[in-house]
């Protein structure tokens, strides 16, 4: 494999995938706070990507559990959906499910 497709590979799939290369011009005395923010920028993406995952799973898992009387569709956005998920997950499922959604609540105050 050269070094050009493993680029693209790790582009695509790996630690940057979603995440683009941006070039800014600051004043030096601004520089670590640009840094800052990137740094903070990638760890909530890379946070929401894993609260996602978390959801898919939990969905296909115990989906019929979480979705009685409640409509995902409706909620705004998807950290709106991993609360519901979360304390569905919790009050309707068993000792795996209330694990992951003790994980899932954790992650939310993370990020």
């Amino acid at each position: 494999m050269s070094v050009r497709q493993r680029i693209e590979k790790y582009r695509s799939s790996g630690g940057a995938a979603d995440l683009v290369r941006v070039e800014v011009l600051v004043p030096s005395s601004a520089r670590d706070a640009v840094l800052r923010m990137a740094a903070g920028l990638r760890a909530k993406h890379r946070g929401e990507k894993d609260l996602q995952a978390m959801c898919d799973e939990a969905l296909r898992r115990y989906g019929v559990r979480i979705r009685d009387n409640v409509d995902l569709e409706r909620l705004p956005d998807m950290r709106d959906r991993a609360l519901v998920i979360a304390k569905a997950l919790m009050e309707r499922g068993d000792a795996q499910a209330f694990a992951l959604g003790r994980r899932m609540l954790a992650l939310m105050e993370a990020v």
